[in-house]
């Protein structure tokens, strides 16, 4: 027997149709690209959103083609994301941190009938865009009139004036709920990158289970500030999240130092952000010196790459800010864990609860994991034991966009390339990548482990930890150091420093100090380039 509920399908027009209607007078600011801040409301995200879709059916883009951005986060890149999909078309955001060489393949492996860009990247349009035979139509995300001259880009026009004398009433089409309604392309460090294709379906579930109190708890109260790049996973979802629950939206655009995020969550009385952890560097090494507080920030969630202990200790002790560690992946739409505590957990002391929050946290409803050996059988959640991660869901990926490379599901599972442990209240801990885990005599040594104690060294910015070769114990881990700038701390401190704080036999065998350690497009360490730049170098032996 079947229930007697209405069919409705999940879509994402939706979304913006009920902020539309229920959170119209929600504010949406944007830090543009020309300096100023652009202020609106949800109503007028709709309106626009709609005027994008007429604007696509004026250039004949049919269901499901792909429309491309390279953008900042802001209120265009925003219309985009409802316009596009809800108009039952693929919105592709690009990762303008990529080689041009690999913005152009993926664009051509895309098949983008249509680019819109931020002014701060048309160097890199007239870079790729002969090397893009498939985009028929070039869009400026600028006001009319305000287009540079003699780009070079064929068919280019500007935002403003390719949506402005389109009418603002539009019929959403009442598409299949599974139809792709945006892709990401993994940032792969070998080989071409892969797409995850999402569906509206997907997309609804993912913006559902991440408002969820023990997830994201985002509500109409809330202020938030998504700093992680709206081409970066579609910002974590965020947007889909802020239209389901109508908070405030406050866009970052590209100015991501310091001072410019610390003005912006002070002065639109931000109480709840996202970012990766280098982002959060910045902004508290502006904050220290100057002497700065929080008056309105009270939670941020940082993932990306391991938080180190000393940022979680520095926004909760100094400025009174939860920090919520998160983790997931692109396959993934992206969250799969959040670290926010139990009960129970409430009550242990700081040093007790500071163990669980290092963690990446617990499956949100939605995402099954688990943790196998390499027979491939279910290893236990003794917190203890490690096992490569495995994960189910209706938002994580079944197949790569045009199946590129085999199959990546084993028995059903996504197997996600990371090493970690469940402890028995089901709360997850990365603790190392795959290929990155380092094997010494038999036994495994977190690199993230030893990276955080070095990061809890006043003189050290930032620290990557990888395995070299050894002639007796297979691996040894050495340590990298990026010194904050004036200060000093020498090799045989660095190493003093993790007595007491590790085992011995896990303590790094050397330190190795750069101006720089590589980073990839979404702000990860990439250790492969790490690894080829330190190729020559022999691990003392003595």
């Amino acid at each position: 027997m079947l229930g007697l509920m209405q069919d409705q399908p999940l879509l994402i027009s939706s979304l913006i149709d009920f902020a539309e209607r229920h959170h119209g007078d929600g504010e949406i600011v944007s830090r543009r690209v020309e300096g100023d801040l652009h202020r609106y409301t949800w109503a007028g995200v709709a309106t626009r959103a709609r005027q994008v879709a007429n604007a696509l059916d004026a250039e004949k883009l049919g269901p499901s083609e792909r429309v491309a951005t390279l953008a900042w986060n802001g209120y265009r890149h925003l219309e985009l994301y409802f316009g596009v999909s809800g108009s039952g078309r693929v919105l592709h955001t690009i990762n303008p941190r990529l080689h041009p060489d690999q913005i152009a393949w993926i664009a051509g492996h895309a098949q983008d009938r249509l680019l819109c860009f931020d002014a701060t990247f048309l160097p890199l349009v007239q870079a790729v865009h002969a090397r893009c035979p498939t985009i028929a139509r070039y869009v400026m995300l600028c006001d009319a009139g305000k287009l540079p001259a003699d780009t070079g880009i064929p068919n280019l026009v500007a935002y403003e004036d390719w949506i402005g004398k389109q009418p603002s009433t539009y019929v959403w089409p009442q598409l299949d709920e599974n139809s792709a309604s945006s892709m990401c392309y993994t940032s792969g460090t070998t080989g071409h990158p892969k797409a995850a294709l999402y569906s509206h379906r997907s997309t609804l579930l993912h913006a559902y289970a991440a408002a969820l109190p023990d997830v994201m708890s985002m509500s109409a109260r809330d202020s938030v500030l998504p700093v992680v790049p709206m081409f970066h996973v579609n910002a974590w979802g965020i947007p889909y999240s802020a239209a389901l629950t109508g908070c405030k939206l406050v866009f970052p655009g590209g100015a991501l130092d310091g001072k410019s995020v610390y003005e912006l969550i002070e002065g639109e009385r931000v109480t709840y952000a996202a970012g990766v952890p280098t982002v959060w560097q910045m902004l508290l090494a502006h904050m220290g010196p100057n002497e700065l507080k929080f008056s309105s920030l009270r939670r941020t969630v940082i993932g990306g790459s391991a938080c180190p202990p000393a940022m979680i200790d520095a926004f909760r002790d100094k400025y009174g800010v939860e920090v919520l560690h998160a983790w997931g992946m692109t396959e993934m739409s992206p969250l799969g864990t959040l670290c926010t505590l139990k009960n129970k957990q409430l009550q242990l002391p700081p040093e007790d609860q500071m163990k669980i929050r290092m963690k990446q946290g617990r499956a949100i409803f939605g995402v099954d994991m688990r943790i196998v050996g390499e027979d491939g059988k279910e290893l236990p959640w003794d917190g203890k034991t490690y096992g490569d991660l495995q994960v189910r869901g209706p938002w994580i990926v079944k197949d790569y966009y045009k199946a590129d490379g085999p199959p990546p599901l084993v028995d059903g599972w996504f197997p996600t390339g990371d090493v970690a442990t469940i402890d028995a209240d089901g709360f997850m801990q990365i603790t190392d990548r795959s290929k990155d885990v380092i094997k010494s005599g038999g036994e495994w040594i977190s690199s993230i482990d030893i990276e955080n104690i070095a990061m809890g060294h006043p003189a050290v910015q930032m620290a990557a930890c990888v395995g070299m070769k050894h002639p007796k114990w297979d691996e040894r881990p050495l340590l990298v150091v990026v010194k904050r700038p004036g200060a000093q701390v020498t090799r045989e401190e660095l190493l003093a420093f993790y007595e007491s704080k590790t085992a011995k036999w896990q303590v790094p065998d050397d330190v190795v100090f750069l101006d720089a350690i590589p980073l990839g497009a979404t702000g990860k360490m990439l250790k492969t380039r790490l690894r080829e730049q330190l190729k020559d170098y022999k691990l003392p032996t003595a």
